[in-house]
Formats: C-alpha cells, sequence, structure tokens
C-alpha cells in the first residue's frame, strides 16, 4: 500500500514538473524575437538586449544565491509541496503579461517582473523536485530516477517547443500562462506532501537561537534575512564537511558556468551569423530536447549501474565541450543542428551530480543539499554574464579585433573543458 502511494506521488509529480516546465519552455524559442522587435526592431544584432538579458542573469543569480539554500532548508521542515506553491505561482506572472501584450513599454513591465520573480523561481521548482524524488526513492535508485525526472522535463522541452514552431507569438504566450496556471492547481489538489511529520527534519532556526539577543531585538522580516545568511553559512560549513561533496560543488559551478555561457551567446550568435527566426531556434530546441529525453529515459537506466555516476558524468562533459567546439565554428546553418545529437551524452551532467550529492546526506537534509547545489549553479550564472555578455557583443559587432563571431561560445567550451580536469580529479580521488 504504502509503495503504491509512493509510486502515486511521483506521478503526479513527474506531471506537475512536465506541466510546469512545458509552460517555461514554451516561450524559449520566441523570446529573442520578442526582445529583439521590442527594443531593437528590425535588427539581426543588438547591444541592448545583450546587456539587459546579462543583468537580469545576474540579479536572478544573487537572489537564487541566498535563496535556494533557504528554499531548500524550508522545504525539509514544512514539506515540499508547501514550498513548490511559491514559485510556480510565481511563474504566472511574468507570462501573463507578455500574453496580454508585447510592445516596448510592457515588455519592460515583464522583464522587471521576470528578473524578480525569477530569484525565487530559477531552479527552485526543480531542486525542490529532486528533494522529493529523494524523500521517496532509496540510493540505489536515485540516479535513474533523477534521470527519469529530466527526462520528463526534456520530454516537456520537446513538445513545448514543438507547439512554439507552429503558434503565433501572442498564442504562444497564452498557452505557456494557462498551462501554469494548470500546473500550480494540479500540484496543489494532487500531489501528496513527501514529508507527513515536520518533526524529521531540524528547525531552520533552533529554540536556542530563537532566544539569542539577537534575533531578541529583529523584528520579523529582520529575523527571515537572519535565516538567508545563516543558510549560506551553513552551505559553507556542508561543503567544508565533505570533500567529495566540495569536488563535485566545484565540476556544477564550472558546469553551469559553461552552459550559462553557452546559453547567453548562442542565440544571438546563431541570429546575427545565420539569421535564425524563432521557427529555426525551435527546430533546434527540438533536437537537442528529444536527444536528451531519449538519453535521460532510456539510456541513463541502462548505464548507471554499468559505468556508476561518476564516469557517466565524465563522458557527458566531454560532450557538452565538444557540442560547444564545433557550434562556435560552425561554418554553415547546419552545423548547429549537427551539433545539437550532443545531447544523447552531453544531458548526463545534472543527474549525475545530484544524484552524487544526495548520498553525501543525510535523508532530512536533502532540501538543503540540492538547495546548496542549486545556489552554486546561480552563482556561476552571476559570474557568467559578467565575462560572457560582453564577448558576445564585442565579437558580434564592428569592433570586432578579429573576424570570430563564436568567441564566447569558444570560450565557454574551455570552461567545460576546466570541469572535466575538476571531475577527473574527483574521480581519482574517489577510486583510489
Amino acid at each position: 500500500m504504502e509503495e503504491t502511494t509512493t509510486f502515486q506521488g511521483l506521478g503526479h509529480l513527474f506531471m506537475t514538473i512536465f506541466l510546469y516546465c512545458f509552460s517555461v519552455f514554451i516561450v524559449a524559442p520566441v523570446i529573442t524575437d520578442v526582445s529583439m522587435a521590442a527594443l531593437c526592431p528590425g535588427k539581426d544584432e543588438c547591444s541592448l538586449v545583450i546587456y539587459l538579458s546579462g543583468f537580469q542573469q545576474i540579479i536572478t543569480g544573487v537572489g537564487s544565491l541566498m535563496m535556494m539554500p533557504l528554499v531548500g532548508s524550508l522545504s525539509d521542515k514544512h514539506g515540499r509541496k508547501s514550498l513548490l506553491t511559491l514559485p510556480m505561482t510565481l511563474n504566472i506572472l511574468p507570462l501573463a503579461t507578455l500574453a496580454y501584450s508585447r510592445g516596448t513599454t510592457i515588455f519592460y513591465v515583464y522583464y522587471v517582473l521576470k528578473t524578480f520573480t525569477s530569484i525565487i523561481c530559477e531552479g527552485s521548482v526543480l531542486c525542490l523536485a529532486l528533494a522529493y524524488v529523494a524523500d521517496n526513492v532509496s540510493e540505489g535508485q536515485r540516479a535513474s530516477a533523477f534521470g527519469i525526472l529530466t527526462g520528463i522535463a526534456s520530454c516537456a522541452f520537446v513538445c513545448a517547443t514543438l507547439c512554439a514552431r507552429f503558434l503565433s507569438i501572442a498564442t504562444t504566450f497564452q498557452v505557456a500562462a494557462t498551462l501554469a496556471i494548470l500546473s500550480t492547481v494540479y500540484m496543489r489538489l494532487l500531489l501528496p506532501d513527501s514529508i507527513q511529520d515536520n518533526s524529521v527534519g531540524a528547525p531552520i532556526v533552533s529554540s536556542e537561537n530563537l532566544s539569542s539577543p539577537l534575533l531578541e531585538d529583529c523584528p520579523g522580516h529582520r529575523n527571515r534575512i537572519f535565516r538567508s545568511f545563516r543558510s549560506v553559512r551553513e552551505m559553507a560549513s556542508l561543503m567544508r564537511s565533505s570533500v567529495p561533496l566540495f569536488q563535485v560543488a566545484v565540476v556544477s559551478f564550472f558546469s553551469s558556468l559553461g552552459e550559462a555561457g553557452l546559453h547567453a551567446s548562442s542565440m544571438y550568435y546563431l541570429k546575427a551569423k545565420f539569421h535564425f527566426n524563432k521557427d529555426q531556434f525551435a527546430d533546434l530546441m527540438i533536437i537537442c530536447g528529444a536527444a536528451g529525453s531519449i538519453s535521460q529515459l532510456l539510456f541513463m537506466p541502462i548505464l548507471v549501474p554499468a559505468l556508476k555516476e561518476e564516469r557517466l558524468l565524465s563522458i557527458g562533459l566531454f560532450f557538452a565541450s565538444a557540442h560547444m567546439f564545433l557550434l562556435c565554428v560552425a561554418w554553415s546553418s547546419w552545423v548547429p543542428y549537427i551539433a545539437a545529437i550532443s545531447a544523447l551524452f552531453s544531458v548526463f551532467p545534472q543527474s549525475c551530480i545530484r544524484s552524487i550529492v544526495s548520498k553525501q546526506v543525510a535523508s532530512y537534509e536533502q532540501g538543503k543539499a540540492q538547495g546548496i547545489i542549486s545556489s552554486i549553479c546561480s552563482l556561476a550564472n552571476v559570474i557568467s554574464p559578467l565575462a560572457f555578455s560582453p564577448l558576445t557583443d564585442w565579437f558580434l559587432s564592428e569592433r570586432a579585433p578579429f573576424n570570430f563571431p563564436g568567441f564566447s561560445i569558444m570560450c565557454a567550451g574551455f570552461t567545460m573543458r576546466e570541469r572535466l580536469a575538476q571531475m577527473s580529479q574527483y574521480e581519482r580521488t574517489l577510486f583510489t
């Protein structure tokens, strides 16, 4: 009976993640065209859009760095479902804004809403979903379960992108807003919480802390700020307490840094060099998503028992860097499509990292541990636009010192090689 309840809970979680990811991903192929049309109509290259995108990424990253450990810790005490409600609800606001209109003024309203809601939404839904899976799946099966969860997200990515390929821009945002609402309602009505007893997790702020002079003099909102900084200190302490966890965190940082650099550069690079539009972006994303879905749902459950997470992670890192190096020297518009096939293997790292991390902590710390990795990814997202946005703008403009539009993507590829070196170091530590 308990196994049936667990299975049903995971099924409802997967459906929730599918609907949520669908609402997020369906706007991905069109947002570049919407941004360019609102801010730089009639142009294929726009410095303002690149820098605004980078600034948004920095603000989101800084906020997420503070919020993710706190959200994870709160979910350990109060349950995953309660904490999922906030980011899934906030996700509706920016989508509804562009569903209403996409003029310049409304775009700036969307930009502000998206920036501040992403502080809580960016990464937190996946973080809490991973913690939910860890609550209900044994250690030996977590890598496969995490892979299935990621595969569900990839399926949502493929379906959403395919829909965006054939829908108008206005309809795309209307569908996104509707599904964002539907996913939140579905989660609240049908998803059972994985923590039924709030005493399972240790309190975020203990009674000793509550009686301290510092907190006695603080208003409620200052207590929340204090707990945010306390979560960051807990993150640093946990990193120091486990060498494998620290090394995987370093790998995760370089992984996110390279991926953020690719995402910040690739669309503007393809639009400037090959004049890609929303349909071509959608086709490219469908290939990546389909390859990732097949890999996570079919290959990963077979490969994890045979190769283990650490070996599979190294394979994924290698193909991710190879993808970037091929993309940065693309000589024809068909080359990015060939490079996208590498997603068959380059999707492995995140699931493997999350599985390794989940095995390093106790059952009542899963939310905190997943939040820590999410915050490290957020830190990479802060640093990435500071480096890659200026590089992208420089080498796509007429001011470039030499003709190499894909230079920023090549730099992201070198970052991937660095994380591969870090993974090799971790494997040596693990197997010796």
